[in-house]
């Protein structure tokens, strides 16, 4: 029987039901954009996005159902604070990319406490300092995968599953419980925390969908998309471009190191099963996608997404322009909040297309810098990508992709690969499929890129270089 998927990320909430032969029908999407009131700041209103779940849910269902299971997949480290008793959120719900906490990150630092603000550790401190400064409210926390739970269960349920867990910040290295440290120094009580539970097996019961299906799995975007994409063997990776771009690579057994590694990756559980993680590494750049969305909605230089193909394609090569695409900083393997997007080689005959090819190859560049990140940190060797997301759809993107890296480019059959692996995940905890391996046997790329020249990677570490604490006052977060 087919599986029923509903997916929340950046920008909205899409459901859609998928059939054993891991074909995908039935898709209904509603957008929810985030805002940003102020440079550095990304909200969203919690209460839209659940309607809009609830909404795609029954729609799909309605026209692909029945179902046997519930799979949902959503972005990661979002935070939600919501009162228990009567469901509703207590102000916005912070993005993963909000840095309004950077400076109680810098504080923290100071007391031996390394926190990224990209996690939800200290955003849900601030929620928390706003709306319940006493912490005498009954109130739950959630990230994104916690409030669409509870939310089709009716207010029944208040858990996450072992890899969202990994990002709140609130774990214990081995991820094996709540860190007490943590949560003393930031005031956050035991009782607003959720259940972890396993990403695949059965959590709850979507009552709020006809049918009441069992909600079987769960998994954060990355590693959904790492599982979507075949990627259950030490050494596959995979990279999703999205409104970031997340290299996420299998290992098997958690790596040596507790926080961030030497190359600046970090630790992930990729996958929990009855009772069992699997580890891996992740490679963070804070901005992919949105630089193309730079391109057309700030600077007008193109009017969609996908004319930056057709536009870098007028020229063989950026001529000497280079972008580095570090809009909020840069991630691994130089994890630098002050560093900030930069424009290089400009002359007076450069126009459009070089300007959008080097945006383009400028995240492609990126893109290598975190596969050598994840090879150093992971001590394995990545020999062919994976990708999906937004960017994947973009020709000359892969294949500059496949330039820089050099490596050989496997393009999802599916622009966003999360929902075969929410559908995968609940499928095999309900027995569609008996097990991984047979999840990435069902693996058929779109499309296989080889490289075609090599892109300058000396050039392309001297550009990375001069983009470089711009903001130094930003630059000292070490964690």
């Amino acid at each position: 029987m087919s599986l029923l998927v509903v997916d929340a990320g950046t920008s909205g909430v899409r459901a859609a039901v998928v059939h054993p032969d891991a074909t995908v029908t039935a898709e209904h999407h509603r957008v929810v954009l985030p805002s940003s009131p102020a440079p550095g700041l990304v909200e969203f209103d919690p209460a839209v996005l659940a309607a809009a779940a609830l909404d795609v849910a029954r729609a799909a269902l309605a026209a692909g159902g029945p179902v046997e299971a519930v799979g949902v997949a959503n972005q990661r480290a979002s935070t939600i604070l919501w009162d228990r008793a009567t469901g509703e959120p207590l102000g916005p719900g912070l993005g993963w990319q909000d840095l309004r906490t950077l400076g109680e990150c810098l504080t923290l630092q100071g007391q031996g406490i390394r926190l990224a603000p990209n996690l939800s550790a200290t955003k849900l401190a601030h929620l928390l300092d706003l709306h319940d400064p006493d912490r005498a409210r009954d109130l739950c926390f959630g990230t994104v995968d916690s409030w669409l739970v509870w939310t089709l269960s009716g207010g029944t349920a208040h858990v996450t599953d072992a890899t969202n867990a990994a990002l709140t910040g609130l774990r214990t290295p081995d991820q094996a419980d709540w860190d007490d440290r943590i949560l003393e120094a930031l005031r956050i009580p035991h009782g607003l925390l959720p259940t972890v539970v396993d990403s695949i097996g059965v959590a709850a019961e979507a009552t709020r969908l006809d049918g009441a299906p069992p909600i079987a799995g769960i998994l954060g975007d990355q590693q959904a998309s790492l599982l979507g994409q075949g990627c259950v063997r030490p050494g596959m990776a995979k990279i999703t471009f999205g409104t970031g771009g997340m290299l996420d690579v299998c290992l098997g057994e958690r790596p040596t190191f507790d926080g961030r590694g030497g190359a600046g990756t970090f630790p992930i559980v990729a996958r929990s099963r009855d009772g069992q993680r699997v580890w891996g590494v992740e490679a963070v750049m804070l901005t992919a996608g949105t630089n193309v969305e730079w391109l057309r909605d700030d600077l007008g230089i193109i009017a969609t997404a996908a004319e930056s193909h057709d536009v870098a394609a007028q020229c063989a090569d950026s001529e000497g322009v280079a972008y580095v695409p570090a809009l909020l900083g840069l991630g691994a393997p130089i994890w630098d909040y002050g560093a900030r997007g930069t424009l290089l080689g400009v002359t007076r005959g450069s126009g459009r297309p070089q300007i959008v090819r080097a945006v383009l190859e400028g995240v492609a560049q990126r893109a290598a810098d975190l596969v050598e990140a994840a090879e150093s940190d992971g001590a394995t060797s990545i020999p062919t990508l994976r990708v999906d997301g937004g960017m994947s759809a973009n020709p000359t993107f892969v294949q500059a992709l496949a330039d820089a890296t050099q490596r050989p480019v496997e393009v999802s059959p599916v622009l966003e690969a999360t929902t075969l692996g929410a559908a995968f995940a609940a499928g095999v905890a309900m027995g569609t499929w008996p097990d991984e391996a047979a999840v990435a046997a069902t693996w058929a790329p779109r499309a296989a890129i080889e490289p075609a020249r090599v892109l300058d990677r000396a050039k392309w570490a001297d550009a990375l270089e001069r983009s470089k604490a711009w903001f130094p006052e930003l630059s000292g977060l070490d964690f």
